[in-house]
């Protein structure tokens, strides 16, 4: 950890709903004034989209599990060493995986390469001016008996949906965006579960704040849902590991956000609808204590 070169990680599942949080911090950034050091998880994976086809299809005849959940298929080291490296100088090595032609056009022209996607960016090292790093993906606080990210991470949050709920978002995603059917999705979801349990899970008592999304409607069949229940159909749970070293205002935060209510004395619910605000004016504090912190 590091007050000088503060690291924000945003953790979660695939299909979780990360990207949510990730606007509530980009509207704080930029309302502050902050110049972040964005770093992508799927940029530490270790294989490109043809190598993992590969990879993945050894697994399958050597009956072993290979997800991008797990170790095999991601370069925790490196992440660590980033993350190691930016606390002590504020910089370090990344690069980009590129998910679509859009990005890819846009890396070729900045690179002067020829990349298509599914495949990396070269490493690149970061601008030495950034005002702190923010990761956001599947491994932002991950420990494993060889590595320990999440020792390097002053911030903690993640964005954690009921499992049938993440499974829905993750079917109507798949199906939308990739094409996949929903037979291919559900065949994921099995192939990843052991990854899911030892890698992606554990995370969730190490972050310091966790956005959970419960539904209000029968979710108990996820794979023939017809579509993804509305945040008016759903509660966030919010639950801070340590709020009195967040500086956490309950009264404040019960009386901005109009029919919240706390389960526990280090939980707060609120409507699904109330989420993205509820998450800019909770983290939002939080960064600018960061940010004074570092001229200390």
């Amino acid at each position: 950890m590091s007050k000088k070169h503060p690291i924000v990680a945003v953790t979660g599942s695939s299909g979780a709903g990360t990207t949510t949080v990730k606007r509530a911090f980009e509207h704080i950034f930029y309302r502050d004034g902050i110049n972040p050091a964005v770093i992508e998880g799927d940029s530490f994976h270790r294989y490109d989209r043809a190598e993992m086809k590969v990879q993945m299809a050894k697994a399958h005849d050597e009956s072993r599990n290979l997800s991008h959940f797990g170790a095999e298929a991601n370069r925790f080291d490196l992440l660590e060493t980033l993350f190691q490296s930016y606390g002590e100088s504020g910089s370090g090595d990344k690069r980009y995986y590129i998910h679509s032609d859009d990005e890819a056009a846009m890396h070729n022209a900045r690179l002067g390469t020829d990349l298509k996607p599914g495949q990396f960016t070269p490493w690149e090292t970061i601008a030495p001016d950034t005002d702190l790093l923010f990761y956001e993906g599947l491994h932002g606080l991950v420990v494993t008996e060889e590595h320990n990210v999440a020792r390097h991470v002053d911030l903690g949050v993640a964005v954690v949906p009921i499992v049938n709920l993440e499974w829905i978002q993750k079917i109507h995603r798949d199906n939308a965006e990739r094409g996949y059917s929903a037979e291919a999705i559900v065949d994921t979801i099995l192939r990843r579960m052991p990854d899911y349990i030892n890698y992606i899970v554990p995370q969730f008592s190490l972050t310091d704040i966790n956005f959970q999304r419960v539904s209000t409607v029968d979710t108990s069949n996820p794979f023939i849902a017809r579509d993804i229940p509305t945040p008016d159909e759903s509660f966030v749970i919010i639950r801070f590991k340590e709020p009195e070293r967040l500086n956490i205002n309950f009264p404040y935060l019960l009386a901005m956000i109009h029919d919240s209510f706390m389960t526990r004395r280090n939980t707060i619910v609120v409507p699904g609808g109330k989420m993205g605000f509820a998450m800019e004016i909770i983290l939002q504090p939080i960064i600018e204590r960061m940010m004074d912190d570092r001229k200390v």
